[in-house]
């Protein structure tokens, strides 16, 4: 007989109830004994998350100075009232105080184990803060703790303020945090590019390759692709505030002026610059594209009695350009303005608009645009206090002289703008001029022509160091003149009945420009490729982040 036919005879239903009752009883005691265990482990985990320490260190009685902040006091848990202050602001003049900061641990460096430093950056300032061990002040448990952070974790640190002997070639800040007192707010992970290796310059690159050490090279693409890492180096920070502040000059300087600033639809009907270069899309069963510029309806406001205005707005450009100065979406400066006799008059609005955005930066950028010659080194922009301006054909004249043939009816190209802003910087010592009177079949429909001369037109560039920055023009303010000259530049005049409409009611002699924003960043800054100066750019082959 097999061992499993010697078990007692039980009935069917007593033989089940007892199994049941037995499963029950283990599978409850197996519950009871996983949860004391997970138990444990919580108060375990809470403990060495609060107090920095590892299971198995004996307690430490200043735990409560430093360790990970709960989720749940950063839930906006209480006002607490406490005085934080920036590190940007940590100067010689806090010596012996107590501050409090929050910041990112850029760097971390034990020196044995009862000494540490942390340098901890905020918006590009840095202030480096030392943890020494010393009775009921700081242990080694809280430099153990500090030693493993991870690099680019938010910390808030309470400490006091020292100015020490040396000066400090590792931060910003030429004072150090003698720390008290440190919390981990957020931890960051494992970082796919490091903030050090994309804050170096190409010459520091090259230097270290001659002397046979191999750095990081971050390329274009990565940068891009970890934008939201990029952005923290000291040369990405100064960029987009150097950016800010000439979105701020424009807007500043045109309200002086007597403009108004306005906000255009980016949803239209038709083209608004003519091309093909638009993006295309289905309106609720309607053909629609996005706007190319504010153009038609800036000039609607000028016919609507707002006498100048202007727009700082997003602007698309479906075209396929990979160069370094196009991209699909970009920030357009704009403006519109009546003419009392001559297009002149909006040239001399780019002349003080510009000398003055120039100014500005110049005086009241001076940290930025440091931090940003530091990664990407360049030579301050040349201009004259009375903007050069040249008409087409004299610029045609130069290039004539110094070997270039150019089309005297037709557009300059890269090459020959560039050539020209050589010739222009020898001859005239500016890097920034205005090129007018421009041929009129390289102009928009919309554009005047000359009143000498058919051929030519009404128009300007504006260029800064070899590059056009700002196209501008009066524009076509006649109705039938208006229809014809879109008719001549393929646009379906159906497209843009109500723009042209607009002029049927009485509309005066008026005129404008546009610029980039990131394009008069870039240039100033003599970068070389506009992606440095937008934020998250947009260009044929990326559309995120």
């Amino acid at each position: 007989m097999s061992s499993e036919s010697q078990t007692p005879n039980l009935p069917v239903e007593d033989e089940a109830k007892a199994q049941s009752k037995k499963a029950a009883k283990k599978e409850a005691a197996k519950l009871e004994k996983q949860r004391r265990r997970e138990e444990a482990a919580a108060a375990a985990a809470a403990s060495a998350s609060v107090a920095g320490i590892s299971i198995g260190d004996t307690p430490d009685p200043l735990a409560s100075n430093y360790g990970d902040v709960p989720l749940v006091d950063l839930q906006s848990k209480e006002v607490t009232g406490l005085k934080w202050t920036d590190i940007g602001a940590l100067t010689e003049d806090l010596k012996d105080q107590k501050v409090l900061i929050r910041g990112r641990a850029q760097t971390i460096r034990a020196v044995g184990k009862n000494i540490a430093f942390l340098v901890v950056r905020q918006m590009g300032f840095t202030v480096q803060c030392v943890l020494t061990v010393a009775p009921d002040l700081v242990s080694r448990h809280m430099v153990k703790y500090a030693t493993g952070l991870s690099r680019e974790s938010h910390v808030d640190i309470e400490g006091i303020i020292s100015v020490p002997g040396v000066p400090i070639k590792g931060a910003t800040q030429q004072v150090e945090v003698q720390v008290r007192k440190l919390y981990g707010i957020s931890k960051a992970e494992n970082l796919p590019i490091n903030i050090e290796d994309a804050a170096r310059s190409e010459s520091e690159i090259e230097k270290a390759l001659q002397a046979g050490e191999q750095l990081v090279r971050v390329n274009q693409d990565t940068r891009l692709n970890y934008r939201v890492l990029d952005l923290r180096t000291p040369a990405n920070q100064a960029i987009f505030r150097v950016q800010c502040q000439v979105e701020n000059i424009f807007r500043q300087f045109l309200l002086s002026e007597g403009f108004v600033g306005i906000h255009t639809p980016k949803l239209i009907a038709g083209s608004s610059e003519g091309g093909s270069a638009v993006f295309r899309l289905d309106y609720k069963g309607q053909p629609a594209c996005l706007a190319q510029s504010p153009q038609l309806h800036k000039q609607i406001a000028i016919c609507g009695d707002f006498g100048r205005v202007f727009e700082i707005g997003p602007v698309f450009r479906a075209e396929d350009s990979f160069t370094h100065r196009h991209l699909c979406e970009f920030t357009g400066l704009d403006i519109e303005m009546e003419i009392k006799e001559h297009y002149f008059e909006v040239m001399d609005i780019v002349d003080r608009l510009f000398i003055a955005m120039f100014d500005s930066l110049n005086e009241n950028c001076k940290k930025e645009l440091e931090a940003i010659e530091r990664q990407y080194p360049f030579e301050p922009l040349k201009y004259l206090r009375k903007t050069l301006r040249l008409t087409f054909q004299e610029g045609v004249q130069m290039l004539k002289e110094a070997g270039v043939e150019v089309d005297p009816y037709g557009d300059l190209n890269t090459e020959a703008e560039r050539k020209l802003g050589q010739l222009v910087l020898e001859k005239y010592g500016t890097e920034f001029y205005i090129l007018h009177r421009y041929p009129l079949a390289v102009r928009p429909f919309y554009t005047m022509p000359s009143y000498d001369d058919p051929l030519y037109s009404n128009s300007f560039d504006v260029f800064i160091r070899g590059e056009e920055i700002i196209s501008g023009a009066q524009r076509v303010h006649v109705p039938d003149f208006l229809e014809k000259r879109a008719e001549a530049c393929g646009i379906d005049v159906k497209t843009i009945s109500t723009y042209i409409d607009s002029f049927r009611y009485g509309a005066p002699p008026h005129g404008g420009f546009g610029v980039g924003l990131e394009r008069v960043v870039m240039l100033f800054c003599a970068l070389n490729n506009i992606r440095k100066t937008s934020l998250f750019p947009r260009d044929p082959t990326r559309i995120a982040p």
